[in-house]
């Protein structure tokens, strides 16, 4: 479907809607569609125009059932997205996976893995299927919070309207429009790190590399430096480095050459990629974790990583932007039914419920804590379910001791794995 254009110049000083989201990306085109459904007047405002590139591309099954929800999954599956049923994780020679149809937490169990030009199109342009007013290359400059939410926007002439709102949806990612706006923006309490990354024509030979999960490898010597390789359907992968940016600092030459000098240094990535060839200008990304003092109050809600970003390590992203598009959507929905909606009870304390969950083992993941876990060579299978759930996107599930007291949990997982003499490893817990 054609990108959607609109002569603004014809239009109204000011317009009046139910709901305006910023951001057309996956939370967005997934709110937007939710509150359409049930009959609200939904304005999307996108700053940029699709198809555009973004990274998160290794989907969770937990994100399915979310875009089932918004009437998506056909589209979806026509697609020819490549199929994803797990991830795989290596670690100086050592590899082990996790089968994502093996879990503990009910629901899906497969998804794709996706360019994001291409998908964030699909769903956005099935939204506009569906009668969802989507308007690109439109920019918020302000908001007036004073009464009902009226929005300051620029369109691609430089001209300004506004818009009066009954609610904001902030679904603007890594953008923050409203955090940046309101003076929401917390610092994280997770480090700074820095990504390079790219696609390659992977080229790859290696008959035992599967295409259908993600491949998380670890570096030699620094356990916390890891690298993302994404297969893709079209015999391209997506191709990344995450570390302390100290340690980025000490390679040299262009990115292109860092990145692929600090692959060389993992010897199966190495192997691996031998007759890859870059595809795409290498990018960076810098001091991405990000928090606020606020998620949510009876005039606006932010979703995504317009609220908080942990770390791409377990592709957590896109879930938590789908998770928290569904959660906000029914809360505004019963809020513009004329109910009673407590916003931080109904939405942003479940919400971060399985944001910190996630966190739990992205802060274990570097520490080494949750490394010893994942490549521990004789896990329990019941404990393995309850984790597989957790990294298929699972992190709301309270019914899972390692969502519900993720800290604890783990930490005697990790005690029984790094001493296995006194207590079988693994046991039940």
């Amino acid at each position: 479907m054609s990108t959607q254009v609109h002569d603004l110049s014809t239009m109204p000083n000011s317009l009046d809607v139910d709901v305006a989201i910023i951001g057309a990306g996956p939370s967005g085109a997934i709110a937007a569609s939710l509150l359409h459904q049930q009959g609200k007047r939904v304005l999307v405002l996108e700053k940029q125009h699709f198809p555009r590139f973004s990274i998160g591309e290794s989907l969770l099954p937990c994100c399915m059932q979310f875009i089932e929800e918004a009437g998506m999954l056909d589209a979806l599956n026509a697609a020819g997205f490549q199929h994803k049923n797990g991830a795989a994780f290596r670690r100086n020679g050592t590899y082990t996976t996790f089968d994502f149809t093996d879990k503990f937490t009910p629901g899906p169990g497969t998804t794709f893995q996706v360019q994001r030009a291409s998908f964030d199109k699909l769903l956005a342009d099935t939204a506009q299927s569906q009668g969802v007013d989507i308007r690109y290359g439109e920019t918020v400059e302000a908001i007036d919070l004073t009464e009902n939410p009226r929005l300051t926007v620029r369109n691609e002439q430089g001209e300004l309207y506004q818009i009066n709102a009954q609610y904001v949806l902030d679904a603007s990612g890594f953008g923050r429009v409203l955090p940046r706006l309101l003076n929401l923006e917390s610092p994280s309490c997770l480090p700074p790190r820095s990504a390079i990354f790219t696609h390659v024509e992977d080229n790859i030979s290696d008959a035992s590399f599967d295409r259908n999960k993600i491949l998380i490898s670890v570096h030699p010597e620094h356990k916390d430096i890891w690298y993302w390789l994404i297969p893709f359907s079209n015999g391209r992968c997506s191709l990344g480095v995450v570390a302390e940016p100290q340690l980025l600092e000490r390679l040299q030459g262009s990115l292109e050459q860092k990145l692929m000098s600090i692959v060389n240094e993992e010897p199966g990535l190495k192997a691996l990629l031998a007759n890859a060839k870059v595809a795409q200008e290498c990018a960076t990304l810098k001091g991405y974790s990000a928090n606020v003092s606020r998620l949510a109050t009876g005039k606006f809600a932010l979703l995504g990583n317009a609220g908080e970003f942990l770390d791409p390590v377990f592709s957590s992203g896109v879930t938590i932007a789908m998770q928290s598009a569904s959660m906000a959507a029914k809360c505004l929905t019963k809020q513009l039914n004329g109910e009673t909606v407590d916003w931080q009870a109904d939405y942003s304390t479940p919400l971060m419920q399985g944001v910190n969950a996630f966190r739990t083992y992205v802060q274990a993941w570097y520490d080494g804590r949750f490394q010893d876990v994942i490549f521990y060579e004789e896990p329990n299978e019941r404990i393995k379910q309850m984790i597989c759930s957790i990294l298929a996107g699972y992190a709301w599930d309270t019914n899972n001791p390692f969502v519900k007291d993720s800290e604890r949990r783990l930490n005697m997982i990790v005690e029984l794995c790094r001493n296995p003499a006194a207590t079988p490893a693994f046991a039940e817990v």
